[in-house]
């Protein structure tokens, strides 16, 4: 039965997450807003709603590895998603035909708070306040800072033929669509933690691999549907935003867990999901950074294909 809700569950998040991100794409041209901020900060917030579920419900049940493994666990699997994308469309060649500027600030600032995790995780004995860890509070605070930043770097016309869709439609049909999100992926998870139980695998490989797959497939299809409507800012914009995103839900949780800073209590192996997320991160800014150039299709997807290869070596070697 379980197997049955999940897949149920599944589909349920496809089709939803499809006209998120088709109602995404109307709002971002038929408002001020451009396709990299209405996929970093709007679609990004509404997709992350299963990490956000799933994470509160393990902070409920008092399992802190599958709260943490979850949000650091979707991150790397965000990332993949992208680099599997640019490696079955290489002749697209994603990252050239993006507007470097409207992305590269969320790549770094997803880097920073990687790298305050991965020294929190490192170092023992963080620091707490109100029992909440000292560093929550400081990528809190970059991330309301980050916002301005990154709506101000984009720089991405929209003169392309939006949908039929009026605007106010499209926000009705977009808030719509995100509590389908929720509901069904609130199930996905659930479901996907049932059948991770049944399996008797470890907390933290759950959080980190199983169910932050299971959570992400929103981000997935935003991406394939950005790339059947050729909005290329959207896509990465919808990956980077989801993975801060998800970094500030992080922040949520350690507010909840009140036995102590969240990162204290969960195990080593979290470790290498953050440094996984950190290397998988300077890939991404590397091929934002990289000029446009006639390079062959295979060296252009080097970077996306070690991405791919180093995901599933951290996975079997911590499974």
């Amino acid at each position: 039965m379980v197997y049955l809700v999940f897949f149920l569950a599944a589909a349920v998040v496809v089709t939803a997450a499809i006209y998120l991100n088709q109602f995404g794409d109307v709002i971002s041209k038929k408002s001020a807003l451009s396709g990299a901020v209405v996929g970093t900060f709007l679609i990004a917030g509404a997709t992350s709603l299963p990490e956000l579920t799933t994470s509160l419900t393990a902070v409920y049940i008092n399992n802190p590895d599958i709260a943490v493994g979850n949000m650091l666990g979707s991150n790397v699997f965000n990332l993949l998603i992208l680099a599997v994308i640019d490696l079955i469309y290489r002749k697209r060649r994603l990252f050239q035909r993006v507007d470097h500027s409207a992305n590269i600030p969320s790549a770094v600032i997803g880097l920073l708070f990687s790298s305050i995790l991965i020294l929190t995780l490192v170092v023992p004995g963080s620091l707490q306040l109100f029992g909440v860890g000292i560093e929550m509070l400081i990528i809190l605070l970059l991330y309301i800072g980050s916002m301005k930043l990154v709506s101000s770097g984009d720089s991405e016309g929209n003169d392309k033929p939006a949908n039929s869709y009026s605007l106010r439609t499209a926000v009705i049909g977009f808030s719509i669509a995100a509590i389908v999100v929720f509901g069904a992926g609130s199930i996905l998870s659930i479901a996907g933690d049932r059948l991770a139980e049944a399996s008797g695998m470890n907390a933290s490989f759950v959080g980190s691999f199983l169910i932050a797959a299971s959570t992400s497939l929103p981000e997935l299809v935003t991406v394939l549907a950005s790339f059947k409507l050729a909005n290329y800012n959207m896509a990465i914009g919808s990956i980077l935003g989801s993975n801060l995103f998800n970094i500030q839900l992080l922040v949520l949780t350690d507010v909840l867990y009140r036995k102590g800073a969240i990162l204290a209590a969960v195990g080593t192996s979290q470790i290498f999901v953050a440094i996984l997320g950190l290397v998988m991160t300077i890939v991404v800014i590397y091929l934002l950074l990289r000029p446009n150039n006639t390079i062959s299709q295979w060296r252009y997807a080097a970077p996306s294909l070690l991405m791919t290869v180093l995901y599933f070596v951290v996975t079997f070697v911590l499974y």
